[in-house]
Order: C-alpha cells, then sequence, then structure tokens
C-alpha cells in the first residue's frame, strides 16, 4: 500500500503547482458554511435502557451542511439505532472542521467530559488526504488516537466511518480527484488492514459511490443533491450515510 502512495505521489509532483492555484480557487468559490449546532441530544423510547454514543472528528461529523446536529449524521445514526433496537439514545458530538487525526487526539480527546461510553464512532481522514499525509503517518496518529480512546473508555467499542467519497465531490477537479480521491481510498485501506488486529475496533471500508446510493434508495435526482456546498454532505447525505453506517454497527454489536 506504501508503494502506491509513493507511486502516486511521483506521478502527483508534477501535478502539485495546478493542485495548489485550484485549491485556492475552490476555497474562493466554495461558501464557508457553518458547523452545526446543538451537539448533543437525547431520543426517548419506551425501552429502560440508554445507549450513550459519541461521535469523534472532523466537519462531517461536525455537520457543516446542516443547521442543527440532529438533522446531521450523529442524528441519523441515533434514529436509526433507537429504532432497530428500542434503546433510548444519548449522543454527544465532539468535532471540528479542518482537524486532522493528530489534531483530534491533542485537542479534542482531553475535552470529552464523559467517562463513560457504549459506543465510540470516528469519521477522519479528509483533512488527512488534503494534508498529502503518508499512510505512515496517518496510521501512526490513528494507533495514538485509539490507544488514548482506549485509555479513557477501555471497554468501549470503537467505529470508524466510511472514508469521505472525494472522488465524488463536484467541487473538485479532475486532477484534485485524481490526487486526493485515490490517496484517501489508500488511506482507508491502511486502516482496514490496522483494525482487524485490534480488539473492539471496527471500520466501515465500503466505497461511498453516489451511484450505488442511487440504485439503492431508488433516487433519480442529480448527484447535486447529495451536497450542500460542492464538498460538504447535504441532509439527505447524512440521513443515508447515518442510516448506512447505524446498520453497519447493529449488525456487529449486541445491544
Amino acid at each position: 500500500m506504501s508503494f502506491k502512495y509513493y507511486l502516486g505521489a511521483v506521478i502527483a509532483v508534477p501535478l502539485l503547482p495546478i493542485l495548489y492555484f485550484q485549491g485556492k480557487k475552490i476555497r474562493r468559490n466554495v461558501p464557508k458554511l457553518p458547523e452545526a449546532k446543538k451537539p448533543q441530544g437525547y431520543i426517548k423510547t419506551t425501552s429502560e435502557k440508554t445507549l450513550k454514543i459519541l461521535t469523534i472528528g472532523e466537519s462531517t461529523i461536525a455537520g457543516v451542511g446542516v443547521d442543527f446536529h440532529e438533522n446531521g449524521f450523529i442524528g441519523s445514526l441515533a434514529q436509526e439505532i433507537a429504532k432497530e433496537t428500542n434503546h433510548s439514545i444519548l449522543w454527544r458530538v465532539y468535532a471540528k472542521s479542518g482537524y486532522t487525526a493528530k489534531m483530534v487526539r491533542k485537542r479534542i480527546v482531553p475535552k470529552i467530559e464523559e467517562t463513560n461510553a457504549d459506543l465510540i464512532v470516528i469519521g477522519l481522514g479528509g483533512n488527512d488526504a488534503f494534508k498529502l499525509n503518508s499512510p505512515e503517518t496517518w496510521m501512526f496518529q490513528i494507533n495514538l488516537l485509539i490507544k488514548t480512546l482506549k485509555r479513557k473508555f477501555p471497554k468501549t467499542p470503537i467505529y470508524f466511518t466510511n472514508m469521505p467519497p472525494i472522488k465524488e465531490f463536484p467541487a473538485f477537479t479532475s486532477v484534485i480527484k485524481f490526487v486526493i480521491g485515490n490517496l484517501v481510498e489508500i488511506l482507508g485501506k491502511r486502516l482496514y488492514r490496522r483494525v482487524q488486529k485490534k480488539s473492539n475496533v471496527h471500520y466501515n471500508n465500503e466505497i461511498i459511490t453516489l451511484e450505488n446510493w442511487q440504485k439503492k434508495y431508488n433516487l433519480d435526482d442529480d448527484v447535486g443533491v447529495f451536497f450542500s456546498d460542492g464538498v460538504h454532505p447535504s441532509k439527505l447525505t447524512y440521513q443515508i450515510w447515518g442510516k448506512d453506517m447505524a446498520q453497519f454497527i447493529i449488525d456487529r454489536e449486541k445491544f
């Protein structure tokens, strides 16, 4: 996998000036959307059992693209788990737009107030890819993040979401999709190999494609409906992604 990265790096070197100027143009043209509000919530069911879920990560977990977190990833995830298990759900989000795995470990994890949780869901990868971090750097930081969380929550299962489908982002040029899109998939493959060796850690390695989602959910709309700004998810995407991730978790947990 590292060979693919370094081969890609060699191919990408002549493209770096293009990446730089195209990236600046995209940052100018893509509106800067705020993170979602109200990062904690509660879903009450008829069950006496309550599951406590923590979500940690970058902009998608921070809900960029929707107004409130209940309309974002965690809202959809929690609703689906509550519906399928009939357990009440207490959820909270710890995330920041633009953060890498290293930044999450150093700046977010120390701020987690909870001392126990039934489930931790992590969404990362996009910013590490944008910074062109190598697979070795990525896995070094992911290992540290897992170790840090396991010290704080030794018995809590940890789930990593799918990597962001950068090749599908309509705001990105073909060059950016090629370089960053391939890199994020390499990072995902490294993550998948790593979690196979770790206890109680899982990664949803399904590569998201909008074509598959359109077929699965019978959606005939243009792919633009999946994005709020050409980069971040729309409310529809958060709903689908959260539901899919919830099913991935339910298939592996005995709640």
